[in-house]
C-alpha cells in the first residue's frame, strides 16, 4: 500500500528519520518545518495522512490540528501526532483538537506502519464517498452545505465486549451519562447482537478469558451488517504485535490499559463523530442514487434509467426466446388541464395517473415517466395480448374515475391513449421497439384518443 504522507516537524533530524523509514516502505513523503507551511501544504497537496509534531514554535501541533479539522478541504485528512509527550492528558488534548492518534517518540516502526496503513485505508473509503458526494452536488442531486456540521456531544449506542467486571464498570461509568451502553461478555453472543442491532460503536477487549477478541474483530469486518461499525479495542501495554494485527484487519482505534477515563471519552467521541460523518455521506449517496433513477414528481423510474435498461432487457428476451412488451401511455389534452386549472393541478393529475399505473401492473414490470405527460411500462415475459389487456384496464380506470383535485370543481375528467408493442426476437433493438410503440400511440391519437392501439408485427 502506497500513500502520500506529510511529515511536519521543526527538527530536521526528526523529519529525515521519518522520511527514511517511510520511503523505505514506498510511501511518498512531503515535508514541512512549521505549522503555517503545514496548513498550506495540506490544503494544496491533499496528502493521505499527516504526521504532526506537537512541540513547534509559533503554531504548535494542537493548534495546527484544530485548524486542519475546521477546514472543509482538510477535515477528512487523518492526523497522527508524533510527540515526546506521553501523559494521558496530552493525548486527550490532541484528540479533542481532532487528532486520530498519538505516537510517542522514539517511534516504534511496527506501530507506525500499522497505524499509517490503517488510517490510509479508512481515508480511501471516505475519499470514495466524498468523490461521489461531490459528483452528486455538481449534478444538483444533493446539497452538501451541512456535511461537516456535527454535535460533538450527540449520544450513541455502544456495545462493550468485556468479561472483567472491574473494567466493565470503569468503561460504563464515564460513558453512560451521554450514551446508551450495553455489555456482552460472550464473544459469539456479541456478534449476534451486533449483526441484529444498530450499534454506533463496538468496544472489544483483546484480553477476554478463553476467547479471542481479534477473531471477533475479524468477524465484525466480514459481515455486511457490521462492516462499517467502528471498533475500538482494549489492548495490554506492550502488546504491539496484536495491536498491529488488529489495525491491519480494520479496527478503527485502540485504548491501552490501564484505561484513562478522559481518553476513553475523547476516543469514543472521535469515532462517533467520524461515523456520523460517514453515515451522512452514505445517506446522501443513497438519496442521490434514488434521485438519479426516479422521477421526483411521480416516484416512478425516470427516462434515463429506462433508457439504460431497456436495451439489456430486450437483448435478454431475444436470447431466451421470451417476449417483452412495452406500453406508451399519454394523457389526452393534458395542456388544456394545465391551461384551465394551473400547473399545480396538472402535477396532481400526473401523480394520480402514476398511482393508477402502479396499481394495475405487476411488480416485475418497470413503470417510468418518459417525459411530460407520457409514461412507459416495460413488461418482461409478456405477450402482446396480455399487455393489451393491461393497457385497456388502465385506460378504463382512468376514463371511468375522475381525478380529484384541490381546486373547484373538485375533480377533472381524464382520458389516455396507449400504444402497445412486443419485441420481435434477437434482431430487435430498444430503438425499434420504442418506435413501434410510438407509432401505435400516434394512431391512437389520430383515431380519436381514449383508446389502446397495438403495433402490427
Amino acid at each position: 500500500m502506497t500513500a502520500r504522507i506529510l511529515v511536519v516537524d521543526d527538527v530536521p533530524a526528526n523529519v529525515k528519520l521519518l522520511e527514511a523509514k517511510l520511503s523505505a516502505e514506498y510511501f511518498d513523503v512531503l515535508m514541512a518545518m512549521d505549522g503555517v507551511t503545514a496548513l498550506e501544504m495540506a490544503d494544496r497537496e491533499q496528502p493521505d495522512i499527516i504526521l504532526l509534531d506537537v512541540m513547534m514554535p509559533g503554531l504548535d501541533g494542537f493548534e495546527v490540528c484544530r485548524r486542519l479539522k475546521a477546514s472543509r478541504t482538510t477535515a477528512h485528512i487523518p492526523v497522527v501526532m508524533v510527540t515526546a509527550l506521553d501523559q494521558p492528558s496530552d493525548r486527550v488534548q490532541g484528540l479533542e483538537a481532532g487528532a486520530d492518534d498519538f505516537l510517542t517518540k522514539p517511534v516504534n516502526d511496527v506501530a507506525l506502519f500499522a497505524r499509517v496503513k490503517s488510517l490510509v485505508r479508512l481515508k480511501r473509503l471516505t475519499d470514495e464517498l466524498r468523490m461521489r458526494q461531490a459528483t452528486s452536488e455538481q449534478m444538483g442531486l444533493v446539497d452538501g452545505a451541512e456535511q461537516l456540521e456535527d454535535d460533538a456531544n450527540a449520544s450513541g449506542r455502544i456495545l462493550i465486549v468485556e468479561d472483567r467486571e472491574q473494567t466493565i464498570n470503569r468503561l460504563i461509568e464515564p460513558l453512560r451519562a451521554v450514551h446508551e451502553v450495553f455489555v456482552e461478555p460472550n464473544m459469539d453472543q456479541a456478534l449476534m447482537l451486533a449483526r441484529a442491532g444498530t450499534y454506533d460503536l463496538m468496544v472489544v477487549s483483546l484480553s477476554l478469558k478463553e476467547q479471542d477478541g481479534l477473531r471477533l474483530c475479524s468477524q465484525l469486518r466480514s459481515f455486511e451488517q457490521t462492516r462499517n461499525t467502528p471498533v475500538l479495542i482494549l489492548v495490554e501495554e506492550g502488546d504491539t504485535r496484536r495491536l498491529a494485527q488488529a489495525l491491519e484487519m480494520g479496527v478503527n482505534d485502540y485504548l491501552i490499559r490501564p484505561i484513562d477515563r478522559n481518553e476513553l471519552v475523547a476516543r469514543v467521541r472521535t469515532q462517533l463523530r467520524r461515523k456520523r460523518y460517514s453515515d451522512r455521506l452514505r445517506q446522501s449517496l443513497d438519496m442521490s442514487a434514488e434521485l438519479a433513477v426516479t422521477d421526483q414528481l411521480t416516484g416512478l423510474y425516470n427516462r434515463r434509467y429506462m433508457a439504460g435498461h431497456l436495451g439489456t432487457l430486450i437483448a435478454n428476451a431475444g436470447a431466451s426466446g421470451r417476449e417483452l412488451s412495452l406500453l406508451i401511455l399519454d394523457i389526452d389534452y393534458f395542456k388544456s388541464i394545465n391551461d384551465t386549472h394551473g400547473h399545480d393541478t396538472g402535477d396532481q393529475v400526473l401523480r394520480e395517473f402514476a398511482k393508477r399505473i402502479i396499481a394495475n401492473v405487476r411488480n416485475v414490470d418497470m413503470a417510468c415517466r418518459y417525459g411530460g405527460e407520457e409514461f412507459v411500462v416495460i413488461m418482461p415475459d409478456t405477450d402482446q395480448s396480455f399487455a393489451y389487456m393491461v393497457a385497456e384496464r388502465v385506460r378504463q380506470q382512468v376514463a371511468n374515475m375522475p381525478f380529484q383535485i384541490e381546486k373547484p370543481p373538485g375533480s377533472v375528467k381524464v382520458t389516455i391513449s396507449v400504444g402497445v408493442t412486443t419485441s420481435e426476437g434477437r434482431a430487435d433493438t430498444a430503438e425499434a421497439v420504442m418506435r413501434r410503440a410510438d407509432q401505435a400511440l400516434y394512431r391512437a391519437k389520430r383515431d380519436g384518443r381514449n383508446r389502446v392501439v397495438s403495433a402490427a408485427a
